[in-house]
């Protein structure tokens, strides 16, 4: 699975669990770091701790088995990070998102899809 394939099947499962503002930014040429981030709003810390499991389970159960390098942030915080290499997962509470604003800090990069 390459990387674009990687972040449309995370921002499915987003859809699935009612995430919202979902985007998937494309980074390849501004940064190292990722290829894509996947940004989206959770409506409530549990929200955000069901979407942080849905992808867990969801890549774990697919064809490669993919696990997160890493998992930074809490619930609790209002910004869970889950590191796919390729694929960055940012999962927000809705003043988190705003404060941060990484669709402007990463304004350049272009927006492959966004889902309301």
């Amino acid at each position: 699975m390459d990387s674009l394939e990687l972040a449309r099947q995370i921002a499915d499962i987003l859809a699935e669990k009612q995430a919202e503002d979902i985007l998937i930014l494309d980074l390849q040429a501004l940064t190292p770091i990722a290829d894509y981030f996947v940004i989206c709003t959770g409506t409530s810390q549990r929200q955000l701790r069901a979407l942080q499991q849905a992808i867990y389970e969801g890549l774990k159960q697919s064809a490669d088995r993919r696990l997160a390098a890493g998992i930074e942030g809490t619930p609790e915080s209002g910004w869970l990070l889950m590191d796919y290499g390729e694929v960055v997962v940012h999962l927000f509470e809705a003043e988190t998102r705003a404060f941060y604003r990484l669709e402007e800090l990463w304004g350049t990069g272009r927006i492959v899809a966004k889902i309301q």
